[in-house]
């Protein structure tokens, strides 16, 4: 019901909500003083106040319905399917070629409401053939943060597919570039399993498409076998080409790996060892399980004892056999010169492998059991037996309980990287977004979160104080006007991944945390949802409503500030008038983006206040004017700590 209201009775309702807007927020650590205006004061300020020109920006967004899959509190619905799919795999690596040949068993649960006539696969590794959509275009490399990050293949080629039949019955097939589509005699029905075989052999090359590769005898191997597909409810099947900058996104399903190396080489992987009585000394296993209930990491494989493996090649062939449960893919490395540390945390095997010669890597250990914990406190626990990380010739990558760092000069960097990819068990391993199409979900979550972890191991260093002014430094240099892409593209089309992906995402998110939802409210909403997704697919839309519904908060103004434009934000201090005493701060958001203000306000007697004022003072358009304190005024400052990415500093004071 609307009823008609006299003029005075505007006045009077608007000078009631601009004294709720001067009321909400409290500077930190002090009381906010109560003021009220008078209604020959409130008809002034509402003559001056300006109005949004074009749609309101706190519209709604544009949103998935909400329905029995994906409800509207972000959450899977009661209705919520995914597919399962396990794998047995029987591999061999030929270290003499550098080829590995398998034959694999894939059991497919269709999980879905549909009948499907084809199944769709990932044949990631031929991007390291001649004919490639990468090769061809011969896409050059991307610098990244300072690094060279090339997204092809060098000394690779195709993957070879000798057998794809199901039941002794051969499969139709046909491969397009990196994908490959399977059509079957009969349509699978919903709930129905099928179960077929692929042999194959591929070529490792030494460096692939940043994600795996070859270093005289160490190999980091993955996306090395054919891989389903994800089908869901948002797009069917998701069968995007791989041309190297997106990343994977996959099936969750169990994995039976045998993998045959030569006798001298030490493997290790996503899963658990089942066979460590064939393939290790009883004084390795010893060691391990000391090492298993050990805080300090303990050798594995000594320096000592890894310089006399490399240096004494043991005949013929040695099968390593793993298993994994609900996980969504499966990498592996294997070296006869590893040095092997392990200690444990929580029941979880922390494990670091490196050549001798690695720097500053004796560290490692102990950096991977604080990265550990650390995530599963913030976070959620960790969910998998074991965390390894190896050091190699790939410059960061992580699969499930695996991850590959490089070697560094300064332990700073090496952390840095090290604690990423471990992240990142959380975003995509455990939380699976598409990786190929939302990488802000995977890259930008899991650099957010590095900056607690960093701030945690860095704790009495100089160093756990540069996280935070690195990303204001970042924005600077790359949110450049007429350059900048918002965060929804694709990462394929982006020209900026390291700003869009990693960095831009991160500072919105420790923003949202501290500066808007306040750093409780948020850690507790981060993980609801990272619980409500845990093995499962969720969309930018669940992200966004879980947050909100978990928040208690509208926040779809802040997700299209951020995301989906490339808003700039300029908050001012426009002037400073008085009423009767009063100071009248009047100010402006001139920029496109629209976030809090903190305003720090100086008085003649020497009293200073600060004054978080909420988003909510936008409602009614880009101006705004808060009636201070009664007093003599002498200064006003927007962003007094300068924690935003304020484009224009020159209009954040008065007098100026």
């Amino acid at each position: 019901m609307f009823a008609r209201s006299s003029k005075s009775d505007v006045i009077l309702a608007i000078a009631a909500l601009l004294a709720f807007h001067a009321l909400v927020g409290v500077g930190k650590g002090q009381a906010q003083e109560s003021v009220t205006a008078g209604a020959a004061d409130s008809e002034a300020i509402l003559q001056d106040r300006g109005r949004w020109d074009g749609p309101s920006p706190f519209r709604q967004l544009e949103l998935p319905t909400p329905n029995t899959l994906r409800t509207g509190a972000g959450r899977p619905g009661p209705d919520y399917w995914q597919q399962q799919v396990d794998y047995t795999i029987r591999a061999a690596l030929d270290t003499s070629t550098h080829t590995i040949s398998g034959s694999e068993r894939i059991v497919y649960q269709n999980n879905s409401p549909d009948r499907l006539p084809y199944l769709w696969l990932q044949l990631d590794g031929n991007l390291c053939g001649p004919n490639s959509v990468a090769n061809v275009l011969h896409l050059p490399p991307l610098v990244f943060g300072g690094f060279i990050f090339d997204f092809t293949c060098a000394s690779g080629g195709a993957v070879g597919l000798q057998r794809v039949e199901s039941g002794g019955q051969p499969l139709d097939y046909k491969i397009y570039d990196t994908t490959m589509r399977i059509d079957l005699a009969q349509p699978l029905e919903p709930g129905a399993t099928l179960e077929f075989e692929v042999d194959w052999t591929w070529m490792v090359p030494e460096y692939g498409f940043g994600r795996m590769g070859r270093d005289g005898r160490l190999y980091e191997v993955a996306a090395w076998y054919p891989r389903l597909a994800v089908y869901d409810d948002v797009r069917g099947w998701n069968n995007e080409p791989f041309i190297g900058p997106g990343e994977f996104y996959l099936e969750y399903g169990d994995f039976d790996v045998e993998l045959s190396v030569p006798a001298g080489f030490i493997v290790t992987a996503t899963g658990t060892l089942q066979n460590p009585q064939d393939v290790l000394t009883a004084d390795q296993q010893q060691r391990l399980r000391r090492a298993s209930t050990s805080e300090s990491a303990v050798a594995i494989v000594s320096a000592e004892e890894a310089q006399a493996s490399s240096e004494n090649l043991v005949p013929g062939s040695k099968t390593w056999r793993f298993t994994a449960e609900a996980v969504r893919d499966f990498a592996f490395a294997a070296a006869p010169h590893f040095r092997w540390d392990a200690s444990g945390w929580d029941g979880i095997l922390i494990q670091t492998f490196y050549r001798p010669e690695a720097t500053p890597w004796e560290e490692a250990n102990r950096m991977s059991w604080e990265s550990i914990r650390h995530f599963s406190e913030r976070l959620g626990r960790y969910p998998y037996p074991h965390a390894t990380t190896v050091e190699g010739p790939i410059e960061g990558m992580e699969y499930p309980m695996l991850t590959f760092v490089p070697s560094y000069e300064s332990r700073e960097d090496l952390f840095f990287v090290l604690t990423h990819e471990f992240g990142h068990e959380w975003f995509p391993m455990l939380v699976g977004s598409n990786e190929r199409i939302h990488v802000w979900m995977d890259e930008g979550f899991n650099t957010f979160t590095n900056i607690a972890s960093i701030k945690n191991y860095f704790a009495d260093e100089a160093y756990a104080d540069t996280v935070v002014t690195h990303l204001h430094n970042l924005h600077r240099e790359h949110a450049i006007p007429g350059v900048e892409q918002p965060l929804s593209l694709p990462p394929a089309e982006q020209h900026d991944l390291f700003w869009t992906a990693y960095q831009k995402p991160a500072l919105m998110l420790h923003l949202l945390r501290t500066e808007v939802l306040g750093e409780e409210r948020f850690d507790m909403a981060f993980r609801a949802y990272v619980a409500a997704w845990s093995n499962k697919h969720p969309t930018p839309a669940d992200f966004f409503r879980l947050m909100e519904d978990a928040a208690g908060m509208d926040l779809d103004w802040f997700w299209r500030g951020w995301i989906y434009t490339t808003a700039r934000l300029d908050q001012a201090v426009e002037v400073v008038s008085d009423s009767a005493g009063v100071p009248l701060i009047h100010l402006r958001s001139r920029g496109d983006m629209l976030m809090p203000v903190e305003l720090r306000l100086s008085y003649a007697n020497g009293v200073s206040q600060t004054v978080r004022l909420p988003i909510e003072m936008w409602y009614q358009g880009p101006e705004f004017i808060y009636r201070a304190r009664p007093g003599n005024l002498t200064a006003a400052v927007v962003d007094p700590r300068r924690v935003y990415p304020d484009t224009d500093r020159s209009n954040n004071r008065w007098p100026d």
